[in-house]
């Protein structure tokens, strides 16, 4: 049975995750380390939860089963906290428990850690991956890192002088574009992912942006992804987004702990791995990735900091080293706007998905949808309006999309920014450069803008480029009129609460208990 009002650009399965030096970002008013004699108090109060070897196993792929040391006490790990930290996901990273980190001073409960905070955390994990730090997160989303720095002004213009495959015009199938270029700006730019990393993965993969490719599965596959459902650039690209996504926002809200190295010959000689607790979310990204098209001495080679993937993205772009200025991508005190429901006052809507996917499936579970109450089913057209939940500047309105820079800036990766999509371009009473108030009328819901079963819209929140998780139980709540989104069991689940108010539960179909009214 078909959902009535579900979304989704990309229609794959998504994987079960396991709930569980590089670059180091610039620190926005750090707390001060404690003296010497504070942090020797805080390491040496620190009880080890488990008795393993004292010396901590960089992964190395192996057939044998490594058992940790017994009855050995392992010194505490002392970690400064990273921009996106929040006490929840360092406790899982790590493997620990909330109350079994320390510092000098009170952590928030749910909020964001200050970066550079000094923790003291137990040490429990053997047989994690390389620490190496490869890539900045904003160098992972599309920040302003991309739009402001020493990176090419336009990603089309780039690939046709690069004169590789990519840069003859063809038909590709599942689009209407004829420059690989455009292809790649246009899916970048919707996922919010920095198209130079795409360009840099092409290149780095069959060739493409500089040269020919050499074989037919360079030709069909040109990410490494070697499936016959996803041949060609188009379903490569999603394909290669999805699992970058799941990498990057799998680890930064804390869904993914580990990484299966497999062995096609012999499965049952599969090795997870769990991933290095230091690591940013970019890094491991790209672990993640190669994890899906590479064995284990494959997977190693494409992640070695001197010879591996991220030296074809410094050779095309230059070292990340030169751009930490756009570290980190938001402050340990970031706040929500003020935001509204997103349809007009007095009318009664449905929330029909809870928490999933902002563009392709996979990724950040930050956005949510709804669609009007009383309308005919599947994508039949709806004389209802979504309105604008926060006053700003339309930067961008085609394609089913509108999206809306509350900071009035042109720029769709620079700030607080709300993505509405599946807006009819029939109606559609906005365009880019317009500003709007609170409660303006945007257009109709409907179906465009991707595949859709449903007529409805679907509403997410950026800040400098990286999505922003929907759970009201995480640093930065999605608030709107008053109502706490909430996570459910899974994608598209979940539930609306407000003081004095009854709890509306999403639901696909519409039903009972899943009616709100602004």
């Amino acid at each position: 049975m078909l959902s009535l009002t579900g979304c989704s650009l990309y229609q794959r399965t998504p994987p079960i995750f396991v709930p569980p030096v590089g670059y180091t970002p610039t620190p926005v008013t750090p707390t001060p380390d404690p003296s010497p004699t504070q942090a020797s108090t805080l390491a040496n109060s620190a009880t080890p939860t488990a008795e393993f070897n004292p010396t901590p196993t960089i992964f190395i792929p192996s057939t044998e089963t490594l058992v940790p040391t017994p009855n050995v006490e392992r010194e505490p790990i002392v970690y400064h906290a990273q921009a996106g930290d929040t006490l929840a996901v360092v406790a899982t990273h790590f493997g620990v428990g909330k109350d079994q980190i320390q510092s000098n001073i009170t952590l928030p409960e749910t909020s964001f850690i200050n970066p550079g905070t000094l923790l003291v955390i137990p040490q429990v994990l053997i047989n994690t991956t390389s620490d190496a730090h490869l890539l900045p997160d904003s160098e992972f989303v599309y920040s302003r890192a991309i739009t402001d720095s020493d990176f090419p002004s336009d990603v089309i213009s780039f690939v046709e002088q690069a004169g590789g495959y990519l840069s003859k015009p063809r038909e590709y199938k599942h689009s209407l574009l004829t420059s690989g270029g455009e292809i790649v700006k246009q899916i970048a730019q919707n996922n919010s992912l920095n198209p130079f990393l795409l360009l840099a993965l092409l290149e780095h993969q069959s060739n493409w942006v500089f040269g020919q490719p050499q074989n037919i599965a360079q030709l069909k596959y040109p990410l490494g992804h070697l499936d016959h459902d996803d041949q060609g650039l188009v379903n490569q690209l999603r394909w290669a987004v999805n699992q970058l996504s799941i990498g990057y926002y799998g680890w930064r809200e804390g869904r993914l702990t580990e990484i299966l190295i497999r062995n096609s010959q012999n499965p049952s000689r599969n090795v997870t791995a769990r991933i290095e607790p230091s690591l940013n979310a970019g890094t491991v990204a790209l672990q993640y990735f190669f994890s899906q098209i590479y064995e284990s001495d494959e997977w190693i080679q494409a992640l070695d900091d001197d010879t591996g993937f991220i030296t074809t993205y410094t050779d095309m772009f230059g070292s990340s080293e030169n751009r930490t200025q756009y570290e980190p991508l938001f402050s340990h005190d970031l706040v929500q706007p003020e935001l509204g429901l997103p349809f007009t006052r007095g009318t009664v809507w449905n929330y029909t998905g809870g928490p999933h996917g902002a563009w392709e499936r996979e990724g950040s579970w930050s956005a949510i949808d709804f669609a009007p109450s009383g309308f005919e089913g599947g994508c039949s057209g709806s004389y209802a309006y979504v309105t604008a939940s926060a006053p700003g500047l339309v930067v961008r309105a085609e394609n089913g999309a509108v999206i809306i820079n509350l900071n009035y800036n042109n720029n769709e990766h620079s700030g607080w920014v709300l993505l509405y999509l599946h807006i009819a371009t029939t109606g559609r009473l906005v365009d880019a450069g317009d500003e709007v108030k609170f409660g303006d009328k945007l257009g109709h819901p409907s179906c465009e803008g991707g595949i859709s079963t449903g007529t409805h819209v679907h509403m997410a929140r950026k800040y400098n480029g990286e999505w922003m998780t929907a759970d009201g139980d995480g640093p930065i709540p999605f608030l709107l009129s008053g109502w706490t989104v909430h996570n459910g069991a899974s994608a598209y689940k979940g539930s609306l609460t407000k003081p004095g108010e009854s709890v509306v539960t999403a639901s696909s179909y519409s039903a009972p208990g899943s009616q709100i009214k602004r």
